[in-house]
């Protein structure tokens, strides 16, 4: 593989990982809407072992405003661990449980509410802007320093550096696109 292909690759599999980090923690923020995304961070003490929800329960959205968790092991203590690890959460929501499964209402947003949400997506999507352009910021020095080392000419190195310019232009319109799809689905009502 070229030196060329080799900055283009490494960079790819750079912001591939940024965006689906960013696609992780938008899904994780609350909307008017019940998503089973919302509780895909949460974590949950189960029998000492910090576990992922999802792989303890099964959560569905038998209503818009509704989540409901469904542990497969049916016993009282993991209900009970589920319960703690959500009211332990930035979710703000009060868990309902019958002592075999566990509902989430989501309430209305407020207005003010709802511009706080948009506020915080913003900054995320800015925070993952500027990590993207110490990507840039990287993968050129790195095209800079082959050629400096003989390993790229002058015309590969403009390439290098105009490629990297073009697939990051890319992802910035994908987060573009991810901050008006979040900021839409939360000032929906």
């Amino acid at each position: 593989m070229d030196p060329h292909s080799a900055i283009l690759t490494d960079l790819k599999q750079k912001t591939d990982k940024t965006l689906k980090h960013v696609k992780d923690q938008l899904g994780s923020i609350r909307t008017g809407r019940a998503s089973p995304t919302l509780v895909d961070t949460i974590r949950v003490d189960y029998y000492g072992t910090s576990t992922p929800l999802a792989q303890i329960a099964h959560v569905s959205v038998p209503e818009p405003r509704q989540l409901l968790i469904k542990p497969f092991d049916g016993s009282p203590q993991v209900v009970k661990d589920i319960e703690k690890a959500i009211q332990k959460s930035d979710l703000g929501l009060n868990p309902q449980s019958d002592g075999k499964v566990i509902r989430l209402i989501m309430p209305p947003l407020s207005g003010e509410q709802r511009q706080k949400l948009v506020h915080k997506v913003k900054d995320l999507v800015e925070q993952n802007r500027v990590a993207m352009r110490n990507l840039r910021r990287d993968a050129n020095k790195q095209a800079d320093q082959l050629k400096k080392d003989g390993k790229l000419t002058e015309d590969q190195c403009k390439k290098a550096h105009d490629a990297v310019d073009k697939d990051l232009k890319g992802v910035e319109q994908r987060l573009d696109e991810m901050l008006r799809a979040k900021t839409k689905e939360i000032l929906e009502e």
